[in-house]
């Protein structure tokens, strides 16, 4: 039996990387907000822009698993800036959520930073 070779071309694996940018961004941006709403006293709030954070988060992983699971199957995946761009995102999206939900906690416990 003859393996075919696929090949994600550049264009799919640039667009991919887009999608994780776009994605880790808006985590990120939710989380960020997250951190100024504990601040203020608003828990809540800063509570449901966590679990908007994780729901882009999971979206992100979701575009990541595609190409993961395409090259696991054995299709050349092209070279792009994006991507890795989109990787690196993500990556210190998830490094923000981690604290983020730490500094809320501390906030919750009545830290203040000053």
């Amino acid at each position: 039996m003859i393996k075919e070779n696929f090949i994600m071309n550049r264009e799919e694996v640039t667009l991919l990387g887009f999608e994780i940018v776009a994605y880790a961004g808006d985590a990120r941006t939710k989380l960020l907000e997250a951190l100024k709403a504990a601040e203020r006293g608003e828990f809540d709030r800063a509570d449901g822009l966590v679990k908007e954070a994780e729901d882009c988060i999971i979206e992100a992983h979701k575009a990541q698993t595609n190409l993961l699971t395409k090259e696991a199957s054995g299709e050349d995946i092209a070279y792009s800036v994006t991507m890795m761009h989109g990787q690196d995102h993500l990556m210190t999206t998830l490094l923000l959520k981690d604290l983020m939900q730490h500094l809320i906690e501390l906030y919750k416990r009545g830290v203040k930073y000053e």
